[in-house]
């Protein structure tokens, strides 16, 4: 492949890669508006259900926001019964968001929805274009990770 082929392969991924994150979070938007989470808050509530309790610096630096607006988001998903502020056993001084399970139920509910749009996506895709397409992403998500 020549250099030309490659910027303009890059571009393509690139404009697409942007594309259907577009889509994708304007679905799960739309996923949403069944519950009384906002998009910061589901972010919020996924970190923990799939990382644990975390502080709210953790929290915070995951999901891009200043401890202080962090700290509101916490205050308004403690109040709807989806997380709990606890002390760290090993540390007083620390304190942990915890999820609940509401706040687990909801997830999960949230991302079974995202998961069953996805699968209507992918209806014309055959099983080996769909493990391609698995195995790529990951592969790229990985580089991600590392760079």
């Amino acid at each position: 492949m020549t250099a030309k082929n490659n910027e303009d392969t890059v571009a393509e991924l690139e404009k697409s890669l942007r594309h259907i994150a577009a889509i994708v979070k304007q679905k799960g938007r739309e996923i949403l508006e069944d519950y009384t989470i906002t998009p910061p808050q589901f972010i919020a509530l996924q970190w923990l259900f799939e990382r644990g309790d975390m502080t709210i610096g953790d929290l915070s630096n995951r999901i891009f926001l200043a401890c202080s607006t962090t700290t509101d988001l916490v205050d308004r998903m403690e109040k709807n019964k989806l997380v709990v502020r606890v002390k760290d056993p090993k540390d007083r001084r620390v304190v942990r968001i915890h999820l609940l399970p509401e706040g687990a139920r909801v997830i999960e509910e949230v991302i079974e929805k995202r998961q069953t749009y996805l699968n209507g996506v992918l209806a014309n895709f055959s099983p080996s274009e769909t493990e391609v397409l698995r195995l790529t992403l990951r592969k790229l998500h990985d580089e991600m990770k590392e760079k």
